[in-house]
């Protein structure tokens, strides 16, 4: 099976090739003699009924330095497409939303993984919510008066974005802690969104653990130890990963989760696990594949384009 795969991610030229998962997945679909196609969420253009990107033919390898070789661009037509992989970082946003509906337009008939509209329904850190038993006490709002209560209830907390990712714009407020108020007005003015907070939970300096399910059930997991004096334990924040199997609790998790995922067309997630609690669910652009293949011996890319094949075929 010969397929033309179109990837949508960020700026390939800037790719970190010994962490990056977008990477591998490429890498494996060319090894597998699939024809893949690169370009940008800005590439992207809707007229007259059609869905097209400026792409590019994309040809990777394992060198640093010389990573990757473009092609010349031309005007796609993305239904033509057997597949498309929308990788692309987040945040979240309306620019985010706007390329699921348009990738909507093509899908199934062109493969999208993950299904956009699965993933537009399906924000991070509300999702989760969807599933009873699995999280630690958590409140979505941006009333001041319902953070203080909530604060006067659990006492230790974590205030973050309700849309962000990476690590970025998470605070621990512990009890006594004089800051919440000036940090809640600089919230109002950078988000619109409400705000998550969640109760602490000291069991997040053993590790945040990274688990990837493919097609709703678990493939390998990575434990991320956050840095000395750090709550956060997203790589991009310092965090150290270590190998990890998962626990009896976790592999609960997943099961409640799994069929769900799979039902919604979720073909690569990313869950993160804080002791016996999950506090999000990664739809968008799941990362941690590199590093569970370097600690387990294993090649999850492979098992990801397993899936896929299975689905066009």
């Amino acid at each position: 099976m010969t397929l033309s795969v179109a990837v949508q991610m960020d700026p390939v030229e800037a790719i970190d090739i010994d962490a990056d998962t977008t990477f591998v997945l490429a890498l494996e679909a060319q090894e597998r003699g699939h024809v893949v196609y690169f370009y940008l969420p800005g590439d992207l253009v809707f007229r007259e009924g059609k869905v097209q990107a400026y792409a590019r033919p994309m040809h990777l390898r394992r060198k640093h330095g010389d990573h990757v070789t473009l092609g010349n661009v031309a005007l796609m037509d993305l239904s033509e497409m057997d597949v498309i992989l929308m990788r692309q970082d987040p945040p979240f946003d309306m620019s985010y939303i706007t390329a699921t509906h348009l990738l909507e337009k093509i899908h199934p008939k062109t493969l999208v993984v993950n299904n956009p509209a699965e993933v537009r329904n399906a924000p991070e850190k509300i999702f989760v919510t969807q599933f009873q038993g699995v999280m630690p006490p958590t409140m979505i709002t941006s009333s001041t008066q319902a953070i203080k209560e909530f604060r006067a209830e659990h006492k230790d907390i974590i205030i973050k974005p309700l849309y962000g990712n990476g690590g970025a714009g998470v605070f621990h407020l512990q009890p006594g802690d004089e800051n919440m108020s000036a940090l809640l007005e600089m919230f109002a003015q950078m988000y619109r969104e409400p705000v998550i907070v969640q109760k602490y939970l000291p069991e997040v300096r053993e590790g945040d653990k990274r688990i990837i399910l493919i097609d709703g059930k678990p493939v390998g997991a990575i434990n991320r130890i956050p840095a000395a004096g750090e709550a956060r334990s997203n790589m991009h924040a310092g965090g150290k990963p270590v190998a990890s199997a998962l626990t009896a609790r976790e592999r609960e998790i997943c099961a409640i989760i799994g069929p769900e995922l799979a039902k919604r067309g979720m073909i690569l997630v990313g869950i993160d696990v804080i002791g016996d609690w999950l506090t999000e669910i990664n739809v968008t652009s799941p990362t941690g594949l590199q590093e569970i293949n370097r600690y387990d011996g294993v090649k999850l890319e492979a098992l990801v384009w397993d899936a896929i094949e299975k689905k066009v075929g």
